[in-house]
């Protein structure tokens, strides 16, 4: 080997430990919030039955939607364009982002607050409960993304850690008072410790008047990925409630119970560019070669994953599967293969979608996923029409698959086009 090799290789061993590094933490973060989601969902499913269930999962379904208004305007542009940067950007970055994410809380909690009344009986109710939280619950989403833009995951570890803490007490609270309301409110209010601690963490306090300063200079991007996210979490809510229409809104809980037995990588699934389009900006800037392949492993290792958990959950017994899900297992336990196979193509496209974004190919990530929301709404609510809530999970199961392909071929063609634009290296 050479001397020029020798180099190569000694900076390549820290560099990939580097990256392990911080998708370990990644991994750990996402761990640590699957665990807390999936908790709570499969406490509320006990404590509630399927009726009030699917009034709880109508909420956060909505709270979905919200979030990802959020991560559009605020922090998708943050992780795209200030992932290793100097600090001192960094932290000026991160002021008018979490500023902006407590902004939408603010103005979207208090159309819930208002919609509530609206609404009226338990549905109503929830949603006021929804209006409570929101600021709190994406202000602690807002700090997860900018720890991980600063390559520093531990950091977002430890503050998902501190609300899954707080959530304990307060769902015994919310327990004594047995509403859909109530369990909400523990489950934001516990989020909100976590926003504040994250403050501490950070050193930095979020600034909303900073939020009209952060859509000028990102709208580029901002509006872009706000379209394509809540094309995202509006497919579902679009799905939920036309499955609540044609079905029922038992329905609706049966399908979230399905997602409850895949959640460890449905919640991935949601918060993965939290992780991976920061590692792929990086690998863009250092390797760009090599960005394909990192997507492909992204994406592959992923829907192996999901094929191997839903290969263990059709060997739960029902006994045990009672003991989890109580009522809701039965029609559950009949969408494992159809949901599993919905979780496995859409963990595949995520690989390609981490790419579009880290090579800002804003126009093509949104041509994607409004082609794979329309196909998740029409397969979802069309599944419904014809086998009731089976045919609802194979129509997701089939739109997952279509909407995969067509990820991975705009992909492609972003990536024949950053090749072709990067300046010729001449030889001598």
């Amino acid at each position: 080997m050479t001397v020029e090799g020798e180099k190569k290789a000694t900076r390549a061993g820290p560099a990939r430990r580097a990256v392990v590094g911080r998708l370990s933490w990644g991994l750990a973060d996402q761990a640590a919030s699957s665990l807390s989601n999936f908790a709570v969902g499969i406490y509320v499913a006990r404590s509630l039955g399927l009726t009030a269930f699917g009034v709880f999962s109508l909420a956060w379904v909505t709270y979905g939607v919200v979030l990802n208004v959020s991560r559009g305007l605020a922090t998708d542009p943050l992780v795209v364009r200030f992932s290793g940067v100097p600090e001192a950007s960094w932290r000026g970055a991160v002021a008018r982002s979490s500023g902006t994410a407590l902004g939408v809380g603010a103005v979207i909690g208090a159309a819930c607050l208002v919609a509530g009344p609206v609404l009226g009986g338990s549905l109503g109710a929830a949603f006021a409960g929804l209006g409570v939280v929101l600021p709190g619950l994406l202000l602690q989403d807002a700090w997860r993304y900018a720890f991980f833009a600063a390559g520093d995951g531990r950091k977002a570890f430890v503050n998902d850690v501190v609300w899954g803490v707080a959530l304990v007490p307060a769902m015994v609270v919310a327990a004594q008072v047995g509403t859909v309301t109530a369990y909400l409110l523990a489950w934001g209010g516990s989020a909100a410790v976590a926003a504040g601690y994250g403050c501490f963490q950070s050193g930095i306090r979020p600034r909303p008047a900073g939020a009209r300063e952060w859509h000028r200079d990102h709208r580029d991007l901002g509006y872009r990925y706000l379209v394509e996210n809540v094309g995202v979490s509006g497919s579902s809510q679009l799905r939920a409630y036309g499955l609540g229409v044609v079905v029922g809104v038992g329905a609706v809980g049966v399908i979230r119970g399905a997602e409850l037995l895949l959640g460890p990588f449905l919640a991935v699934l949601m918060g993965l560019s939290l992780v991976t389009v920061a590692e792929a900006a990086r690998v863009l800037r250092q390797a760009p070669q090599r960005l394909g392949t990192f997507c492909l492993l992204l994406g592959g290792g992923q829907a192996a994953g999901a094929l191997l958990w839903g290969a263990a959950l059709l060997l739960v017994p029902d006994r045990l599967g009672e003991l989890v899900l109580g009522d809701v297992w039965h029609s559950a336990s009949q969408l494992i293969v159809p949901v599993t196979l919905g979780v496995a193509g859409a963990g595949l496209g995520t690989g390609a979608a981490a790419g579009l974004r880290a090579l800002a190919a804003a126009r093509r990530s949104l041509r994607c996923q409004l082609f794979a929301s329309t196909c998740y709404v029409v397969g979802g609510i069309g599944g419904a029409v014809v086998a009731g809530t089976v045919g609802s999970a194979w129509g997701v199961a089939a739109a997952a698959a279509c909407g995969s392909a067509v990820w991975w071929l705009q992909l492609r063609a972003a990536l024949r086009e950053h090749h072709h634009s990067l300046p010729e290296v001449r030889t001598p």
